[in-house]
Formats: C-alpha cells, sequence, structure tokens
C-alpha cells in the first residue's frame, strides 16, 4: 500500500454556513463546491488547502453518523482521510496483517472518490478513511 498524502480532514459541523464564517470570513479560504451524499446522510463542502482540502460534514438526517458524531462528541475533527494509490490492495493488505475495518469493500463518497473506513479500535481512537481518486 503507497500512501500518497493527506487527502483531506472531515470536520463534524451543525451547520455548514455557520462554519464557513470562520473558514471563508476569518482565514480566507474558499468552498470550492458542495454535494449531498445521500447513503452517507451528509451535505459534504470542501475547502482546498494546499495539496489536500477540508472537508465540512453536516449531517441531513438526525439519525446521520455525523449527526450521532456530534452528539456524542460535538463538533470537531470527525477524521482523516489518506490518499492511495489503490484501494482495493489497500483495503488486502490491511486484512493480511489482521487490521480491523469498517469496510472490506470500497464504496463512494464525496468527489467521486472511492473510499473505506478503518476501525478506530486499532488505529488509537482516530477514523482513518483511505480514499482513492
Amino acid at each position: 500500500m503507497k500512501v500518497l498524502k493527506i487527502d483531506h480532514i472531515g470536520i463534524a459541523v451543525k451547520n455548514m454556513d455557520e462554519a464557513l464564517k470562520l473558514y471563508q470570513d476569518v482565514l480566507g479560504l474558499k468552498l470550492t463546491s458542495t454535494e449531498v451524499v445521500e447513503e452517507q446522510k451528509v451535505k459534504v463542502g470542501f475547502i482546498p488547502v494546499g495539496d489536500s482540502e477540508i472537508e465540512l460534514l453536516e449531517s441531513t438526517s438526525p439519525d446521520g453518523p455525523v449527526a450521532k458524531f456530534i452528539e456524542s462528541r460535538g463538533e470537531g475533527v470527525q477524521h482523516i482521510a489518506l490518499r492511495v494509490d489503490n484501494i482495493e490492495q489497500a483495503l488486502e493488505e490491511l486484512k493480511a496483517k489482521g487490521f480491523r475495518l469498517i469496510d472490506e469493500k470500497p464504496r463512494y463518497g464525496a468527489g467521486k472518490a472511492r473510499i473505506a473506513f478503518l476501525h478506530p479500535k486499532g488505529t488509537g481512537g482516530i477514523l482513518l478513511e483511505i480514499s482513492e481518486r
């Protein structure tokens, strides 16, 4: 498995418009696009920062994973995504090493990326996503 870079940092927010006051108005960053990922019950906003992105995550449903995250932990960093060169190969390597996965097969995420999540119990409590674009 070859990790190419930090693809993005996912930040759970209650209200994207409110969160953008910090990122756009204070920090001078620009929101480039938004999309809704129905399968994950989330609205996603992309803010490029250098070679990576900040991914704002606003739940579209009270029972969505981001809403549950905010309910239990509050707003903040929800996950870190690492871009890999071949997601199937990465998942096979992780499985062969006995690593606990949330997704054993890639699924589609925001920005047309193929993604899979690694279980936080094996990563020191950090939700890691691997991503291929």
